[in-house]
């Protein structure tokens, strides 16, 4: 007998050995339940209806409808959390981004891809139960993020340009991409130095730093080795790599590794946040946003304990309430704001 409480799953993509992986790779959860697959949308829309899943998995590129199109007539006509099944190619990953900002809750890399088999079957259920959880946007609120312009984003700040020897750090995961593009759109193109850690599959991470630097006054880029933290610029961490702070001669620089898992993430925000503490101390500040888990709640313990401000996402605005719940409990956190308030947060704590 199944139990009733168990998250039922839906998985819709076109080739029969991805929704046979999927399956298996859930298939010894004890919370999840795929409660049936569709090869294409105009399935998938009649077993939506049939089996009534919590969450539907979604891959991009299909035959007779587009997932893309597919997910923004879910999201309008029967919202529910849907987790993006995407290839690593350039254009499957910008795709998946507009999935993103359309209301997935999350994006995953097609099996066959560098991840291992154990390393999938722990990201799929993580995502899963993540996206179960999640707080979905509203249609009105998904449709007006869609296409941002660089004329709605904030000119330079007129007052006195911030300490070049300043930081903000970021940490973000489940609806992580959104909330940080709300945060960098609404910050001045001479802001401190940024350097951010997302959950994110490898070269997901690339579209993602290109998308933003498109929508913000500040540049963003993914961080490469060596890379300099320089005032007006904010860094994304590779997917798959971890990114640390370290001082230089001029100022800061990042340094872009490999390494184990950290609270089962790489790139993790506690390697981040940790490196930020150490390099910086209190000439930085640091928010945690939306997230499933507990990462980045050491890290933050350390950069409040080194004198930085901490700030952590409200459960309001949050996808999922989860890495700022936790760093709220442990007393990380200096200050509880809704996302639409901490970039002028960062941006005051930077003048201190």
């Amino acid at each position: 007998m199944i139990a009733q409480n168990r998250i039922r799953v839906l998985i819709v993509d076109d080739s029969a050995i991805v929704r046979k992986v999927l399956t298996d790779a859930l298939s010894g959860e004890p919370d999840i339940e795929v409660v049936g697959t569709a090869p294409d949308p105009y399935v998938a829309r009649d077993k939506i209806i049939a089996l009534q899943p919590d969450v539907l998995t979604l891959d991009i590129e299909m035959p007779r409808m587009d997932g893309l199109t597919f997910l923004k007539k879910v999201m309008h006509y029967r919202p529910m959390p849907v987790i993006v099944i995407s290839s690593l190619g350039t254009a499957s990953s910008r795709t998946a981004l507009q999935a993103l900002e359309a209301g997935a809750i999350d994006v995953l890399a097609k099996p066959g891809g560098p991840q291992s088999v154990g390393e999938l079957r722990l990201s799929v259920a993580s995502k899963i139960r993540a996206a179960r959880i999640a707080r979905l946007r509203s249609s009105s609120a998904t449709s007006s993020c869609l296409s941002p312009s660089r004329a709605a984003v904030k000119p330079p700040d007129p007052t006195p340009a911030f300490p070049s020897s300043f930081v903000i750090a970021i940490g973000a995961s489940t609806g992580g991409t959104e909330a940080i593009r709300t945060v960098l759109a609404a910050l001045p193109a001479n802001s401190p130095g940024i350097v951010i850690a997302q959950h994110i599959p490898a070269v997901f991470s690339r579209s993602f730093a290109n998308r933003l630097n498109e929508l913000c006054a500040m540049r963003v880029r993914e961080a490469k080795d060596g890379d300099s933290v320089d005032p007006g610029l904010a860094l994304i961490a590779p997917g798959n790599f971890h990114m640390l702070l370290r001082r230089s001669a001029s100022g800061y620089r990042v340094e872009v590794k490999d390494g184990p898992m950290v609270c089962y993430q790489r790139p993790a925000v506690d390697v981040l946040f940790h490196s930020v503490a150490e390099a910086a101390g209190a000439n930085a500040t640091a928010a945690l946003l939306t997230g499933m888990g507990s990462d980045g709640v050491q890290g933050m313990l350390a950069l409040k304990k080194a004198g930085a401000r901490t700030i952590a996402q409200d459960e309001e605005t949050c996808v999922v309430f989860g890495m700022p719940k936790e760093a709220i409990k442990a007393g990380a956190v200096d200050r509880v704001l809704p996302l639409a308030a901490i970039p002028d947060a960062l941006l005051a704590e930077s003048r201190r």
